[in-house]
């Protein structure tokens, strides 16, 4: 299992206390694409064309983080 995997596992038994940094991390690794034109917000986009959006604040507000692994896992974004 490598980091990324691990990580997301561990983003999906505890929603919270997670940063913008890691996200991008696991985006990366599972090959979504994500955009952060100013500093408040990133779109991350699932090559299926689902999108989400997450504000940057530190920390990520639980229910962003469910949702991104919903769409990192599953390719389901809002």
């Amino acid at each position: 299992m490598s980091k990324t995997e691990k990580l997301l596992d561990k983003m999906r038994a505890n929603p919270r206390d997670w940063r913008i940094e890691q996200l991008k991390a696991i985006a990366d690794a599972h090959g979504i694409a994500y955009r952060q034109p100013g500093t408040g917000h990133v779109t991350f986009r699932h090559p299926n064309g689902a999108k989400l959006t997450v504000p940057a604040h530190k920390p990520i507000a639980p229910e962003y983080v469910k949702k991104f692994v919903r769409l990192v896992t599953q390719g389901a974004g809002d």
